[in-house]
């Protein structure tokens, strides 16, 4: 016995979840507010991308949620509280943008999922393909190799 078609077509459905295209990732930035910063520096780091990106981004009218892989000491980056991990968050996120090695974000898939946001952002250099399918099968948007800064000034933000 064949499967329906729908179920077919859902199986395929989820590539559809890998943004790469300008109007795409426009939808993604205007439908998003809330961002976790996975792997975010400090202002001692000020001249990284994993600090001056989130800060444009929080000066650009998002709010910043700072998820810090280091640090432990540390308990508020961009006057925001600092927590371990994304799913203990409080409150839902649009986005979770990662400044985290390819490899190395296979380390946090479940809690990313756990947390379930809108979209995922891997920051310009970034791919993991098997990450950024687990989260476009969990219906989860997924923007890989793209720098945050640059497609928000593209978008006069």
């Amino acid at each position: 016995m064949t499967k329906p078609p729908e179920l077919h077509a859902s199986a395929a459905d989820w590539r559809t979840h890998l943004i790469d295209d300008a109007a795409g990732i426009r939808r993604l930035l205007e439908n998003s507010r809330r961002i976790a910063v996975l792997g975010i520096k400090t202002a001692h780091d000020g001249m990284e991308p994993a600090y001056y990106v989130p800060l444009y981004a929080q000066k650009a009218g998002y709010e910043i949620v700072p998820v810090p892989v280091y640090y432990p000491e540390i308990v508020e980056i961009l006057q925001q509280p600092v927590y371990r991990a994304v799913a203990d968050i409080p409150e839902p996120v649009d986005m979770v943008n990662v400044f985290r090695r390819g490899p190395k974000i296979d380390a946090h898939v479940d809690d990313i999922l756990a947390a379930k946001p809108a979209s995922v952002w891997f920051q310009l250099g970034i791919r993991n393909d098997r990450a950024a399918e687990k989260f476009a099968r969990a219906g989860i948007d997924v923007v890989q190799d793209r720098c945050l800064l640059v497609e928000l000034k593209a978008i006069g933000r």
